[in-house]
This record gives structure tokens, C-alpha cells and sequence, in this order.
């Protein structure tokens, strides 16, 4: 199979380094993946903030220059559950492109399906599921579906040698960033960022994890003006630590 990598706007802008960890692990796990050079924004702040129609050219762009492959992974929930589940209404079509783009959390968990990763991340973590991740993606089970729980991000860091797992009080809890929500509603956004690392910190991590670098940097700018001793890290630079 071969898998082409999507890089989002802020990823590349903020956090290359997960963009990088992304591509380092699939090539441990021995994934043909290629990196098309001229991607753009998959269009979502735009349908986020309610101009949807100015999303259509960059769908189009998107979904043709990643025809040719297998599978589209993402190291972002929120963009890959975009493209999934919003594209077939944006392009008012089905295509294989929308249908098989993944975070890359849900592709290693269910396509690659490891039994094992190399190196090792002897500190505790905090889970945090978003929710995109959560509830359009399935990468964790909703707490208000009362279903059996399941974490895929968790099951991949239970792979990697001298790590200790936490999940925070209220595990699915929005972190409050939401895109345009934290711009529309600053200081509500704020106050459940906070809420949400003191209920992180509260587990003893070190680290807050997950599978969106917009939640983490949220967290992360709440954190530091603070003055909280606790540090971010996306999942995928934890399992490519080491390897």
C-alpha cells in the first residue's frame, strides 16, 4: 500500500517536528509513504468560520492530489475527520480520497495493527481524547454513548517501553479550544483550558499527549502563562522517540 502524507497549515507553520515524527514512524513500520510538495490547507478554518464555499477549490485541490494513493494520513484528528466527513457535502460527492483518509493514531491502530515499537519514554502521560478524535473518528470511545471503553491512542503508548498512562477526571471533556470558538469566545475557551490541564496535571504527568497539536498548543499557551509546570507533546513524538 502506499500512503500519502498530509501535512496541516499549523503543524507545518507551528510544530514541523510532528510532521517529521509522523513520517519517521510510518518508515519504521515499513509504509511506502510520500510526501506530495505542493499540498495546501484542506480548507476546514474557512467552513469553520461559515464561508464553506471558499473550502470547494481547496477540496478539489486536495482530493486530486491525493487520488493516486491508497490511503491520506493526517497526525490530525480535527483535519482528517474534515476531510472524511464534511468534504462529501462541501464536493456534493463520495470519493475514495474522503473515504480513506485517517489520523494517523486510527491508521497505525488499524491498518498497520503493530504488535510492538521500539525505544522508550520512561515519564507519565496524560491522555487527552479531542473531539474530533472522539466522536468522529472513533479514535476512543464517548463517554455519553455508555459503550464498552476502548483508547487506540493509548493501545499504541502501552507499545513503548517505561511509559506510565493517565487519563484525566472527565477524559472526553472539550479542552475548550474549538477553533473559532477560542476566537469568538476568548475567555470561555480559556477557562476550560485551564480546567483541562489542572485536571491533567492533577494525574501526576509530565506530559499531556494526544492526536491533535491544536488542543496541545491551546493547552500548552494556557500552561505557560500560568506558569504550570507540565509539558505537551503530540503521540506520535512519543512513539518515534527512540526508533
Amino acid at each position: 500500500m502506499n500512503v500519502g502524507l498530509f501535512i496541516p497549515c499549523y503543524i507545518d507553520a507551528l510544530y514541523p517536528k510532528v510532521g517529521i515524527a509522523t513520517y519517521r514512524l510510518l518508515r519504521y513500520f515499513g509504509v511506502d509513504v510520500s510526501y506530495p510538495s505542493h499540498q495546501t490547507c484542506c480548507g476546514q478554518p474557512m467552513a469553520n468560520g461559515g464561508f464553506e464555499r471558499m473550502s470547494i477549490k481547496l477540496a478539489e485541490k486536495f482530493t486530486d492530489m491525493f487520488a493516486p494513493y491508497d490511503y491520506v494520513v493526517a497526525p490530525s484528528a480535527s483535519c482528517a475527520a474534515f476531510v472524511r466527513v464534511n468534504y462529501p457535502s462541501i464536493l456534493n460527492h463520495e470519493c475514495k480520497v474522503t473515504q480513506s483518509t485517517m489520523d494517523v493514531v486510527e491508521f497505525i491502530h488499524d491498518v498497520v495493527k503493530p504488535d510492538h515499537i521500539g525505544g522508550a519514554f520512561p515519564h507519565v502521560v496524560s491522555v487527552h481524547n479531542s473531539c474530533h478524535g472522539v466522536r468522529e473518528l472513533g479514535l476512543s470511545s464517548p463517554s455519553e454513548g455508555h459503550l464498552p471503553r476502548f483508547n487506540k491512542i493509548i493501545d499504541l503508548l502501552k507499545l513503548k517501553r517505561g511509559i506510565t498512562i493517565k487519563e484525566p477526571e472527565r477524559p472526553d471533556e472539550c479542552c475548550g479550544f474549538g477553533g473559532m470558538f477560542s476566537v469568538e469566545e476568548p475567555a470561555v475557551s480559556a477557562r476550560m483550558g485551564l480546567d483541562k490541564v489542572k485536571r491533567h496535571m492533577a494525574t501526576g504527568a509530565e506530559y499531556v499527549t494526544g492526536a491533535d497539536s491544536s488542543c496541545l498548543m491551546h493547552m500548552s499557551g494556557i500552561a505557560r502563562k500560568q506558569g504550570l509546570d507540565i509539558q505537551f507533546k503530540h503521540v506520535v513524538e512519543i512513539l518515534a522517540e527512540g526508533i
